[in-house]
């Protein structure tokens, strides 16, 4: 029994989610005639109080609209040091939208209002760029799934409306934090000008993501994603899995949470283990011994099917998801609690 916990991409379609697939009713989406797409964009427009919402293949594809379409070359954007955005999207942030950016440590990520207005630039001052847009990581991948409450959004939205910047939010894994903040969709769209949303993470959708926006982005979006890629044509097949994922797969999110704080309790007492992040949604961090490579870990765990990945330079990331249950739970706790290394 393999147990695969490098990412929660990994999952594969449920039956109920295949079936929903192949019954998908399907048409152009470029020409804006895939009823299952517009069914999707719908929903989600209408799930986080937004106008509009724009069906894309990622969420590297999403954050890179949501950003252009707010900027201007030139201009500079705010955002956590680790964000994915700033190290894990090839640069875009450069190439798409020609913007430069400031990077912040933040409590575990999360940037705070202090911070933020500390580091925006006097518009006046001709050797500056101009702080145009801030970008929250809402749960935190970098510090192990940390996440943002409602009312710590609602102070930051305020502070940026302020400073006429605007707001962007890389949700790729918003639902993990709802999950735990048990705050309402709904009330998000009051406080962004763009949300990026991933379908294909904790809620298990093979392929999609989606950026919401107002009525008055989102042809500009659509252009965007046209500019950066295009559009997939028959999405309908791939809507109606995302559609699935958010009518059965949100709930049961808590029991990856559950499952990863587990493995935490576990984790955090082993001899190999020098440090784990808190544990607060579905992503575990940890540290390995001074002795010890993430290499040395992960070929160790290998050996036992059970995958992780080196996620620095002594980091290992492990997270649950939904083909993660409590057998293989079981089993990956019997691996890490019998495995040894002689040198730590």
């Amino acid at each position: 029994m393999i147990v695969d916990l490098r990412s929660d991409t990994v999952t594969q379609p449920s039956p109920g989610m295949r079936e929903a697939m192949m019954n998908a009713a399907i048409g152009d989406d470029v020409f804006g005639e895939d009823p299952s797409v517009l069914q999707l964009e719908e929903k989600c427009a209408a799930l986080f109080g937004m106008e509009a919402a724009v069906f894309c293949p990622s969420g590297t594809m999403t954050n890179q609209i949501g950003i252009n379409i707010l900027t201007q070359p030139y201009e500079e954007i705010i955002c956590y040091k680790g964000a994915h955005i700033y190290r894990y999207e090839g640069g875009g942030l450069a190439a798409n939208s020609q913007v430069s950016t400031r990077t912040l440590d933040g409590d575990r990520g999360r940037l705070s209002v202090e911070e933020i207005e500390a580091n925006i630039n006097h518009a006046a001052d001709i050797h500056q760029p101009i702080t145009s847009l801030v970008a929250l990581e809402n749960t935190v991948v970098r510090e192990a799934g940390s996440f943002y409450t409602l009312d710590q959004i609602q102070r930051i939205s305020a502070s940026v409306k302020r400073n006429k910047i605007k707001l962007h939010l890389d949700g790729a894994r918003l639902f993990n934090a709802l999950t735990e903040t048990n705050d309402p969709p709904a009330d998000y769209g009051k406080y962004f000008d763009t949300i990026s949303i991933c379908l294909s993470k904790g809620l298990g959708a093979p392929v999609g993501s989606v950026i919401l926006c107002s009525k008055a982005h989102e042809h500009k979006a659509r252009r965007m994603r046209k500019a950066f890629g295009g559009g997939m044509r028959q999405a309908g097949f791939l809507a109606a899995a995302a559609i699935y994922a958010l009518d059965h797969n949100i709930h049961r999110l808590s029991e990856d949470h559950r499952r990863a704080k587990a493995l935490g309790q576990v984790l955090q007492h082993l001899p190999w283990v020098k440090f784990l992040m808190p544990v607060d949604t579905n992503i575990l961090i940890f540290t390995v011994a001074d002795s010890l490579t993430p290499e040395m870990v992960v070929h160790k765990l290998n050996e036992h099917q059970i995958r992780a990945v080196k996620f620095g330079a002594k980091e290992i990331r492990m997270v649950t998801h939904l083909d993660v249950d409590d057998r293989m739970l079981d089993k990956t706790i019997d691996v890490l609690n019998k495995i040894n290394f002689k040198s730590c």
